[in-house]
């Protein structure tokens, strides 16, 4: 019997181990950047790079905002997320790989963001082609660029 109970703590502890680790990461949702007030609606940070296990919480900072998944911008096996209109969310990402998101109601002012979880190759390149529109066009070309310089 203590066998039994040594082995079972032992089981506990392994699969706890990996969410000991995990962290949570703030993206807030903002109206302007406070350092350039000349752009206007961004997630901050635009780029997150995490681990698998992490959680991402969205902040209304200011409201209008939400956070969705750009479809063909997620993981193979990754659950796409679509918060709610200034509503507080936090999703854990758990599939390494590159997830694109929008604000739905600025996306063709282009407020876009990138998360990266661990080795957020395997969907880098088909995300980075994913069609898009308005000022979504330049925002996530200029944030793919920054990962792609970051990574020299």
């Amino acid at each position: 019997m203590l066998h039994w109970l040594r082995a079972a703590a032992a089981a506990i502890l392994l699969l706890a181990a990996p969410m000991a680790h995990a962290e949570e990461h703030i993206v807030r949702m903002l109206n302007a950047n406070p350092d350039d007030p000349n752009q206007t609606n961004i997630f901050d940070p635009p780029i997150l790079r995490i681990e698998p296990g992490d959680t991402v919480t969205f902040v209304p900072t200011d409201s209008g905002h939400n956070s969705a998944t750009k479809r063909g911008m997620v993981p193979d096996g990754a659950e796409p997320w679509n918060s709610g209109l200034d509503e507080r969310f936090s999703v854990t990402l758990t599939v390494e790989g590159t997830y694109g998101y929008v604000c739905v109601p600025h996306l063709e002012m282009g407020m876009v963001g990138l998360i990266l979880v661990g080795d957020y190759t395997g969907n880098f390149d088909a995300a980075r082609k994913v069609r898009q529109i308005g000022g979504a066009r330049s925002a996530f070309r200029a944030l793919f660029s920054e990962v792609e310089e970051g990574a020299q």
